[in-house]
């Protein structure tokens, strides 16, 4: 894998979708300067980036996509730091502790021809960074929300209507799973209407999950 890497590499050479730094899918540095999410949202959703800016689509279709692993580090980055905003202000004023992050789930069939769930793949590296800090301040739990049936893409359905309908439903929790009483933080890579988050949200909160947040990479 590594020379199949090396020979890619040379091939194919990596440069960053903003800046065009040789070696690297995407800067920190310069993700740090992409336009920040302005459509409207939940308030209980914090979505990052717009992800009508060129290289943020780009980005997020070469992670879903094309195998980027590398750039769920990149993301979790600036996921990282949001989150720690909003528990500042949560743990205090909302008793917001002990989150569980919820990665939005794919159903088996979808996982089988990507191979990976890329928002697992943000929530795992987000628990690295926190390791690295030397902090707890949330556990992974992936396998408490599933997704037991395969559903149309919502971004090829446009009508909000039908979007709700096609997810509605689509989402259940784990058998033996117990969340009564905690907190959740929902990740998605891509918020469009919000309904698949909001119908993860309605079945974490009829299993007993007391306050639920989702955060996004783009909107």
């Amino acid at each position: 894998m590594g020379l199949t890497n090396t020979i890619l590499g040379i091939i194919f050479p990596l440069k960053c979708l903003l800046c065009g730094k040789s070696g690297i899918d995407l800067c920190l540095e310069c993700l740090q300067d992409a336009p920040s999410a302005e459509r409207e949202s939940a308030k209980w959703i914090f979505p990052i980036f717009d992800y009508r800016h060129p290289a943020i689509k780009k980005s997020l279709w070469l992670l879903k996509y094309n195998g980027r692993k590398r750039l769920a580090n990149v993301f979790a980055e600036i996921i990282y730091g949001k989150i720690m905003e909003e528990l500042a202000e949560l743990s205090v004023m909302e008793n917001f502790s002990a989150p569980i992050l919820v990665p939005i789930p794919l159903s088996k069939k979808r996982y089988r021809e990507r191979g990976f769930n890329q928002t697992e793949l943000i929530c795992r590296e987000l628990i690295k960074i926190d390791k690295t800090n030397k902090k707890k301040n949330f556990i992974l739990e992936d396998s408490i929300l599933i997704k037991p049936n395969d559903t149309e893409h919502q971004a090829r359905i446009k009508d909000r209507t039908q979007r709700l309908k096609n997810i509605s439903g689509s989402f259940s929790i784990q058998k033996g799973s117990d969340i009564k009483g905690k907190n959740i933080i929902l990740i998605d890579d891509i918020l469009t209407t919000g309904a698949t988050l909001s119908e993860a949200r309605k079945v974490l909160r009829q299993a007993g999950a007391r306050k639920i947040i989702a955060f996004a990479v783009a909107h």
